[in-house]
């Protein structure tokens, strides 16, 4: 399958499936004429890696998951187990950001925002915080 095939058939640029290859997320055979060559099953390994940046997984990622996923037996576990791990991920974000949140609101309330809150005043913030959130 040519490179404008696979682009067709998976609804991503020649440039992305470039940027792909160049990755090493997905891999063409070369022709005598120097084309890239695709194999059928990349259609789906293309979806694959789309539908996981959809989900919030960097290219990164995906490069390091990719090859256990993709050859392993139960391939619904190894993913339930990936995607347990990214929730984690986003909760100690979500907890970073609320974090940041009560400390920028305590520095908002003071004379100069840019010096360091009082301990009780950031305490207060985050109370606040947890009280709107709830």
């Amino acid at each position: 399958m040519k490179i404008g095939e696979l682009a067709t058939a998976t609804g991503v640029t020649n440039d992305a499936l470039r940027f792909y290859e160049q990755r090493g997320l997905i891999a063409a055979r070369r022709s005598s004429n120097g084309y890239r060559d695709w194999a059928p099953e990349t259609v789906d390994l293309v979806r694959y890696i789309r539908t996981a940046q959809q989900l919030g997984f960097t290219l990164q990622e995906i490069g390091e998951h990719l090859p256990g996923v993709w050859t392993a037996d139960d391939p619904t576990e190894a993913l339930a187990r990936l995607f347990s791990e990214k929730v984690h991920m986003i909760d100690a974000r979500i907890a970073q950001l609320q974090q940041l949140r009560a400390d920028l609101l305590a520095r908002s309330a003071t004379a100069c925002p840019l010096r360091p809150a009082p301990a009780s005043a950031a305490s207060a913030a985050s109370a606040a915080s947890a009280a709107q959130a709830a």
